[in-house]
Protein backbone atom coordinates (compact mmCIF):
# COMPACT_ATOMS: atom_id res chain seq x y z
CA UNK A 1 0.00 0.00 0.00
CA UNK A 2 1.34 3.17 -1.07
CA UNK A 3 1.59 6.31 1.75
CA UNK A 4 -0.64 9.57 1.70
CA UNK A 5 1.29 12.46 -0.69
CA UNK A 6 1.46 14.51 2.78
CA UNK A 7 3.65 11.58 4.31
CA UNK A 8 5.89 11.49 1.56
CA UNK A 9 9.67 14.03 1.51
CA UNK A 10 9.56 14.89 -2.37
CA UNK A 11 5.96 17.08 -2.19
CA UNK A 12 7.70 18.74 0.67
CA UNK A 13 10.86 19.47 -0.51
CA UNK A 14 9.75 21.34 -3.79
CA UNK A 15 6.94 23.06 -1.66
CA UNK A 16 9.67 24.20 0.92
CA UNK A 17 12.14 25.65 -2.18
CA UNK A 18 9.26 28.37 -3.59
CA UNK A 19 8.60 29.41 0.07
CA UNK A 20 12.24 30.34 0.89
CA UNK A 21 12.45 31.99 -1.98
CA UNK A 22 9.10 34.00 -0.66
CA UNK A 23 10.40 34.25 2.85
CA UNK A 24 13.64 36.04 1.79
CA UNK A 25 12.12 38.37 -0.40
CA UNK A 26 9.83 39.38 1.87
CA UNK A 27 12.66 39.87 4.38
CA UNK A 28 14.73 41.69 1.66
CA UNK A 29 11.56 44.25 1.68
CA UNK A 30 11.92 44.62 5.15
CA UNK A 31 15.37 45.63 4.55
CA UNK A 32 14.92 48.15 1.93
CA UNK A 33 12.20 49.62 3.18
CA UNK A 34 13.70 50.08 6.34
CA UNK A 35 17.44 51.23 5.43
CA UNK A 36 16.09 54.22 2.54
CA UNK A 37 19.39 56.50 1.36
CA UNK A 38 19.57 59.45 2.99
CA UNK A 39 21.59 60.87 -0.15
CA UNK A 40 18.88 60.43 -2.31
CA UNK A 41 16.58 63.85 -2.71
CA UNK A 42 12.67 63.98 -3.39
CA UNK A 43 12.99 67.89 -4.07
CA UNK A 44 16.19 67.58 -6.03
CA UNK A 45 15.09 69.88 -8.33
CA UNK A 46 14.19 72.71 -5.61
CA UNK A 47 17.36 71.48 -4.00
CA UNK A 48 19.29 72.59 -7.24
CA UNK A 49 17.09 76.02 -7.89
CA UNK A 50 18.54 76.87 -4.31
CA UNK A 51 22.05 76.02 -4.75
CA UNK A 52 21.93 78.64 -7.56
CA UNK A 53 20.64 81.79 -5.42
CA UNK A 54 22.86 80.46 -2.18
CA UNK A 55 25.86 82.10 -4.32
CA UNK A 56 25.08 85.19 -3.33
CA UNK A 57 25.90 84.82 -0.17
CA UNK A 58 29.45 83.29 -0.90
CA UNK A 59 30.20 86.23 -2.64
CA UNK A 60 28.55 88.63 0.22
CA UNK A 61 31.94 86.59 2.17
CA UNK A 62 34.14 87.33 0.09
CA UNK A 63 33.58 91.06 -0.55
CA UNK A 64 33.41 91.13 3.45
CA UNK A 65 36.77 89.89 3.36
CA UNK A 66 35.78 86.72 5.86
CA UNK A 67 38.77 84.68 7.15
CA UNK A 68 37.79 82.00 9.83
CA UNK A 69 40.01 79.96 12.29
CA UNK A 70 38.67 76.70 13.65
CA UNK A 71 40.08 74.85 16.11
CA UNK A 72 38.75 71.41 17.34
CA UNK A 73 40.75 70.03 20.55
CA UNK A 74 39.76 67.74 23.37
CA UNK A 75 36.37 67.80 22.07
CA UNK A 76 35.66 71.85 22.03
CA UNK A 77 35.22 73.91 18.81
CA UNK A 78 36.59 76.98 18.96
CA UNK A 79 36.08 79.11 16.14
CA UNK A 80 37.37 83.25 15.77
CA UNK A 81 36.23 85.12 12.56
CA UNK A 82 37.69 87.89 10.90
CA UNK A 83 37.02 90.97 8.13
CA UNK A 84 34.14 93.18 8.07
CA UNK A 85 31.48 91.22 9.99
CA UNK A 86 29.47 92.23 12.78
CA UNK A 87 30.91 92.03 15.83
CA UNK A 88 29.11 89.94 18.14
CA UNK A 89 26.69 88.50 15.64
CA UNK A 90 25.55 85.04 16.17
CA UNK A 91 27.19 82.33 13.47
CA UNK A 92 25.56 79.10 12.17
CA UNK A 93 27.78 76.36 12.24
CA UNK A 94 26.88 72.79 10.11
CA UNK A 95 28.72 70.02 10.07
CA UNK A 96 27.42 67.66 6.75
CA UNK A 97 28.92 64.37 6.82
CA UNK A 98 28.54 63.70 2.48
CA UNK A 99 27.21 60.19 2.97
CA UNK A 100 25.72 59.71 6.55
CA UNK A 101 23.27 62.22 7.53
CA UNK A 102 22.49 61.24 10.98
CA UNK A 103 26.01 62.19 11.99
CA UNK A 104 25.07 66.06 10.41
CA UNK A 105 25.21 68.80 13.31
CA UNK A 106 24.19 72.60 13.41
CA UNK A 107 24.22 75.10 16.02
CA UNK A 108 23.77 78.60 15.98
CA UNK A 109 26.52 80.03 18.00
CA UNK A 110 26.97 83.26 20.13
CA UNK A 111 30.28 84.78 20.67
CA UNK A 112 32.56 84.95 23.97
CA UNK A 113 33.66 88.03 25.63
CA UNK A 114 36.94 87.56 23.67
CA UNK A 115 35.17 87.14 20.34
CA UNK A 116 35.55 83.53 20.13
CA UNK A 117 32.83 80.93 18.90
CA UNK A 118 33.19 78.08 21.39
CA UNK A 119 30.98 74.99 21.51
CA UNK A 120 31.31 71.09 22.44
CA UNK A 121 29.63 69.07 20.96
CA UNK A 122 27.62 65.97 22.40
CA UNK A 123 28.66 63.36 20.47
CA UNK A 124 32.45 63.42 19.26
CA UNK A 125 32.51 64.36 15.23
CA UNK A 126 33.57 61.02 13.24
CA UNK A 127 37.13 61.16 11.39
CA UNK A 128 36.87 62.29 7.66
CA UNK A 129 35.46 64.00 5.35
CA UNK A 130 32.81 66.65 6.54
CA UNK A 131 31.17 69.73 4.74
CA UNK A 132 31.51 72.68 6.42
CA UNK A 133 29.20 75.80 6.63
CA UNK A 134 29.32 79.07 8.45
CA UNK A 135 26.79 81.56 8.16
CA UNK A 136 25.59 84.75 9.62
CA UNK A 137 22.60 84.32 11.37
CA UNK A 138 20.16 86.18 9.45
CA UNK A 139 22.02 84.15 6.38
CA UNK A 140 23.70 87.36 4.69
CA UNK A 141 26.84 85.53 4.31
CA UNK A 142 28.15 82.24 3.98
CA UNK A 143 31.74 80.21 4.22
CA UNK A 144 31.43 76.62 3.32
CA UNK A 145 34.41 74.46 2.34
CA UNK A 146 35.39 70.81 2.81
CA UNK A 147 37.58 69.92 5.46
CA UNK A 148 39.18 66.58 7.10
CA UNK A 149 38.72 65.70 10.68
CA UNK A 150 40.14 65.42 12.84
CA UNK A 151 42.28 68.79 12.88
CA UNK A 152 45.95 68.71 14.08
CA UNK A 153 46.24 71.98 14.71
CA UNK A 154 44.22 74.98 13.70
CA UNK A 155 42.43 75.60 10.05
CA UNK A 156 41.99 78.46 8.24
CA UNK A 157 39.44 78.96 5.79
CA UNK A 158 38.82 82.57 3.51
CA UNK A 159 35.91 83.13 1.74
CA UNK A 160 35.59 82.25 -1.70
CA UNK A 161 32.39 83.23 -3.86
Amino acid sequence: MQRPWYLQFWPWFLITLPMCAVVASLYTFHIAHKGADSMVVDDYYKKGRAINQDLSELKEAERLGLVAELMLQDGLLSLRLQGNHTEGEAVRVRFSHPTLADQDLERLLTSGGDGAYRYRPERPLMEGQWNLQLEAFDGRWRIQRRIALPITDRLIIRAEG
